[in-house]
């Protein structure tokens, strides 16, 4: 009788979750392959918040290692409560998610940039990146 109860009881909190899961912005089709040189390019719409080195913050948080990170925890940098606390990790995949409409992925971020929409943009982009 227990396991019938967990087994529903897992059922049915997988029925409720899906829907938020579902509504979670996802990347469109496959990541096109990144070209380095050509995200060095990219990045200078970022300067103006962000750099690459470690432990220099500006406007935003330093973007060092930020591939594999887990948002919110630049040492001395102020989060948005929304970006603290969303979970997120840095993968190529969330990033390329994010980098397309920040606010959107993150309701209640500091970051006002209104996103990169192509698609080869984010990837040269995190392909930089993951060099830094």
């Amino acid at each position: 009788m227990t396991k019938r109860f967990n087994i529903g009881f897992a059922v049915a909190a997988l029925c409720f979750a899906a829907p938020a899961l579902a509504a979670l912005p996802q990347a469109k089709g496959p990541i096109p392959k990144g070209v380095a040189a050509n995200g060095a390019k990219v990045f200078v719409q970022c300067k103006t918040c962000h750099v690459t080195t470690e432990g220099v913050n500006r406007i935003g948080p330093s973007l060092h290692a930020v591939v594999g990170r887990k948002a919110g925890t630049v040492p001395k940098y102020t989060y948005s409560a929304a970006n603290k606390n969303s979970g997120l990790i840095w993968t190529e995949a969330e990033l390329f998610t994010y980098l397309e409409n920040p606010r959107k992925v993150v309701p209640g971020t500091k970051m006002s940039f209104a996103g990169l929409k192509k698609p080869q943009d984010r990837a040269d982009l995190i392909a930089w990146l993951k060099t830094q």
